[in-house]
């Protein structure tokens, strides 16, 4: 088993990357080339990002990574808000994917803290 795979923080944004791809599929075709794969490719990165600095060696290359997939949180609550605010997405939606966002972001601040192949 990979480390990546025993991160809560890992499995929260592979349910998050579910929920985005699964919203962003019912949006208008204008809308999906635009918005809904810039918010995809944000959810995707933030798994990725955890799972690649996982097993880099060191504390400040674990950091770097970590640092990008909480980057990409935030770019995903950025571009929420305006498929919220475009009535592309519910109010609804949009809070289940902050409150995610939000855990998320917090737990990688935390991950930060952990020495590198903790």
């Amino acid at each position: 088993m990979f480390r990546f795979e025993r991160l809560r923080v890992w499995h929260k944004a592979v349910e998050l990357y579910d929920i985005v791809d699964g919203i962003t599929c019912k949006l208008p075709t204008r809308t999906a080339f635009v918005l809904a794969d810039q918010l995809r490719r944000a959810a995707l990165s933030v798994s990725a990002n955890i799972a690649e600095g996982s097993g880099r060696e060191t504390t400040k290359d674990s950091s770097h990574f970590f640092t990008v997939a909480k980057a990409s949180t935030y770019e995903i609550v950025s571009i929420a808000s305006v498929c919220e605010r475009r009535g592309l997405i519910t109010v609804e939606q949009y809070q289940g994917i902050y409150g995610r966002a939000e855990d998320i972001a917090r737990m990688l601040t935390g991950l930060k803290r952990v020495p590198a192949n903790g």
